[in-house]
């Protein structure tokens, strides 16, 4: 089906340049030489395909939900450039412009001999929406300042379409602009994420309360993880909400089937990598809690307790060699400060002298990316304020708790050997940043902000606010830089990396501790707040139940943290 788009005014003013290319602060360095490490190509299926990374693009044209056109509100396509020979395209690429751009598109060409070849040109192309710059239709509130049409290739029997193309012309593109790839080398388990676009088509009604609009995302894999085989290919999908569609828009990702890791780096690479791109972390002018070593906590009189063994627990060396290690967080042992009042507040405070990252190195994205997670350890959590509108207020001890594992992710290809994003944890969740979009502290290193007290990871300086944004209630999370800090690029450790095999990086004794690394506390913050509730009038009562309803869990409970190979991003991909 065929919709249109007229755009309201200026149609033939000239569009706004499209977003410069992102390039980083600093030249990217010679690599280490060995493996298949940013080489430019990862072969998949025994050799059948190689892909290769196109980062030249040439703009399509543009979509704005602004009537104005502003540059920040929309979203720019491209159609890649400067393909390395006898590569071909899976589909084109989408950004938005409110950063510079910075694209990774898989591109392919067929590598061994098969007796069925791993890519073929579309048997037809499918239109799923057009958005037309002049007309007399007003029915919509988005437009662009030429037309564009979305095309949705048709594959063969046996094939399976990666992406979508983008035309500014009503005729159906030429066959041979894409391919299509091999079914058995594809994941059909892909789905669609992020808001790169949504347009108005049809405005809210009593039929249809939501209106009908027309909506870009991302398209990734559904099943993600250091195991796992799907590639995205940096393609988008579109559809008009509402109407049916296959999951992702009918399109698929990539299959690494094999899981052929050639392409991760050599141990000297991750090396390499880690100093190049580690963060600088820093933390609050304010913060007290700060981070130390494992080895310091230990030396430093933490116990490690027993169900059931009494009140005196028992003294853990350097390493925690003498940590039960491995089964699951099953309640029979918890560490905690040691009992003497004073030593447990010098603990608390931590010792930033001593503290390092410790970095998990993982394959991602079927082996085309490599994910540097480095966690960082605080002894001791502080306490929580309340912001409620205007007025923001202490917590007393609400948010303290024993052990705090924060981390934040570098995501490298493994084609080309840049960063692409860093993922920031935060709390429950967390969210990835393009390195477009990143804040360097210094070469290509970024920065990364510890909220105060909290310690979860932001991109940037500011006030975040864990709970209800619109309603104005929740905990604060204070970021900002000072002096106080630690560089990862040179205080760091692998503690692990599974995919270079056994012994290579030896795995600490602690890390293999499954169990809590502090007691459980319970609060009663959002009870006394439950029970204040019910004192207010009717009129005023249903409004403040549904901010209390808005607060974050911890103000009731507090359990104690599990190390970093408890958490399920371990062996998984991040929250996002």
């Amino acid at each position: 089906m065929l919709g249109r788009f007229f755009g309201r005014a200026g149609a033939g003013a000239a569009e706004e340049p499209a977003p410069k290319p992102f390039s980083f602060p600093e030249p990217l360095p010679t690599w280490p030489p060995g493996g298949g490490f940013a080489r430019g190509r990862i072969s998949i299926g025994g050799g059948e395909l190689e892909l290769a990374a196109a980062t030249a693009f040439e703009k399509i044209c543009a979509l704005s939900p602004s009537a104005r056109l502003q540059q920040s509100c929309g979203v720019t396509f491209y159609r890649p450039t400067a393909l390395p020979d006898g590569f071909s395209v899976l589909g084109h690429y989408c950004q938005p412009n409110s950063r510079p751009l910075h694209g990774h598109l898989l591109v392919a060409r067929a590598g061994a001999d098969s007796p069925q070849p791993p890519l073929c040109a579309p048997r037809d192309y499918e239109l799923v929406w057009a958005f037309h710059a002049s007309g007399a239709s007003r029915a919509c509130s988005g437009y662009g300042r030429s037309d564009a049409y979305f095309w949705l290739p048709v594959p063969p029997e046996g094939y399976r379409a990666l992406g979508f193309l983008v035309t500014t012309e009503p005729g159906k593109p030429p066959l041979d602009d894409v391919r299509c790839v091999r079914a058995d080398l594809t994941d059909d388990e892909c789905e669609p994420h992020g808001a790169l676009l949504r347009l108005q088509l049809k405005q809210p009604s009593s039929a249809s309360p939501a209106g009908e609009a027309f909506a870009v995302r991302g398209l990734r894999p559904l099943r993600r993880g250091m195991r796992e085989k799907g590639i995205g290919a940096g393609t988008f999908c579109c559809a008009v909400d509402g109407r049916p569609r296959e999951q992702g828009g009918g399109l698929a990702c990539v299959k690494n089937v094999n899981l052929d890791l050639t392409a991760m780096p050599t141990l000297e690479q991750v090396h390499a990598v880690i100093k190049h791109y580690g963060p600088t972390l820093f933390f609050h002018p304010k913060e007290v809690y700060l981070p130390s070593s494992v080895a310091w906590y230990f030396k430093n009189g933490a116990k490690l307790f027993r169900k059931g063994g009494g009140a005196v627990g028992e003294e853990i060396d350097a390493e925690g060699s003498n940590l039960p290690g491995g089964g699951w967080n099953d309640g029979e042992y918890w560490m905690d400060l040691p009992c003497d009042f004073k030593r447990r507040q010098e603990v608390c405070h931590g010792d930033i002298e001593s503290a390092e990252l410790y970095a998990h190195v993982k394959p991602a994205m079927g082996g085309a990316c490599t994910d540097v997670a480095m966690w960082v350890f605080c002894p001791f959590n502080g306490p929580a304020r309340l912001k409620l509108g205007m007025v923001s207020m202490p917590l007393g001890t609400t948010g303290q708790h024993v052990g705090d594992w924060e981390h934040f992710t570098l995501r490298v290809s493994n084609l080309t050997g840049e960063l692409m994003a860093v993922y920031y944890s935060q709390h429950s969740g967390g969210r990835w940043v393009d390195a477009s979009a990143l804040e360097y502290a210094a070469g290509n290193r970024p920065a990364v902000y510890s909220s105060r007290n909290g310690h979860a990871s932001y991109p940037y300086a500011g006030v975040y606010l864990q709970g209800s944004a619109a309603l104005g209630i929740g905990i604060l999370n204070d970021a900002a830089r000072s002096k106080l800090y630690v560089d990862s690029s040179v205080k760091y450790r692998i503690v692990s990396a599974e995919y270079l095999g056994d012994g290579v990086v030896v795995e600490p004794q602690w890390l293999q501790f499954m169990r809590e690394w502090g007691p459980t506390v319970i609060y009663k913050s959002k009870t006394r707040m439950e029970g204040t509730t019910k004192r207010l009038p009717l009129r005023l009562r249903g409004s403040a139940e549904n901010m209390v309803n808005k607060m974050p869990n911890e103000l009731s409970k507090e359990e104690g943290p599990t190390g970093p190979k408890e958490k399920n991003m371990w062996e998984g991909d991040e929250r996002w």
